[in-house]
């Protein structure tokens, strides 16, 4: 049962929920600095999404029935809301670049992330892309790993990786920051608000429930998916953990050197 997975996320979901970093985060260099390294989490969330959709509905000629209508449906509605939303302007983006749009507004540094899509764009395999690149190991770690479920291939294990590792906790993350945000006199922070909300008011409503039916759906009740299911959700929980330990750390980093 799904809900029985739920149950069991429950000590890393509360620990995450609780980390220490929604609350370090208070001036405007924080902001940016953790906007740096969670924008490679933004990025990597989409290849989870697409390759649901390459594989739950049919996205080749000639078109052919996918076979499951209502995981197609479900995923083709999300995809819609990810890719293709709208900014604060009414500008249709996916949230991947209104996240980016945000970061610009802030001054925030976008070299990394846009060197990792170069490498992409110029043909290298997503490892090699990883490998040439010099991001720390937090964000290493936490984009193998997703790329990993990715190429399982297994609906059950991307689909549940992709709603209690992350669809499902979005909200949850987005409202602790928000919660303890203090917006710094003459930054303008429109932007990041507006991508923080929109998330929250389109995961926690429509999203994060279609992507529970979605796994439901695709577990069909097998033990022996719902215990994939759940090894990896755990393991996705774990690394997003470390990755908030991660940037925690070099948040801490100019604290640490005063003397």
């Amino acid at each position: 049962m799904i809900v029985d997975i739920e149950r069991k996320l429950i000590p890393l979901r509360k620990k995450l929920q609780e980390h220490k970093i929604y609350k370090s985060i208070k001036s405007i260099e924080d902001i940016r600095l953790f906007m740096e390294q969670h924008v490679f989490a933004v990025w990597d969330f989409m290849s989870l999404l697409k390759q649901l959709q390459n594989q739950l509905s049919c996205t080749q000629v000639p078109w052919r029935p996918s076979g499951n209508p209502e995981a197609a449906r479900l995923i083709n509605e999300i995809v819609w809301g990810e890719e293709s939303d709208l900014n604060r302007k009414g500008i249709a983006m996916s949230h991947f670049e209104m996240y980016l749009e945000s970061m610009k507004s802030l001054g925030a540094n976008t070299k990394a992330i846009k060197e990792l899509q170069h490498r992409l764009k110029k043909g290298q395999t997503i490892d090699q892309a990883l490998e040439e690149t010099n991001l720390p190991l937090h964000i290493l770690s936490f984009l193998r790993f997703t790329f990993e479920v990715v190429n399982t291939r297994k609906n059950h294990i991307i689909a549940a990786v992709f709603t209690f590792g992350r669809e499902d906790l979005i909200p949850d993350m987005f409202i602790e920051i928000i919660k303890n945000l203090t917006v710094p006199k003459g930054e303008d922070l429109s932007d990041l608000i507006y991508y923080f909300e929109r998330h929250i008011e389109v995961d926690a409503d429509e999203h994060g429930p279609m992507a529970l039916k979605m796994v439901t759906n695709l577990c069909e009740g097998n033990i022996d998916k719902i215990t994939e299911a759940l090894a990896y959700s755990k393991r996705a929980l774990e690394l997003r953990i470390g990755l908030w330990d991660g940037i925690l750390k070099e948040i801490e980093k100019p604290l640490l050197a005063k003397p």
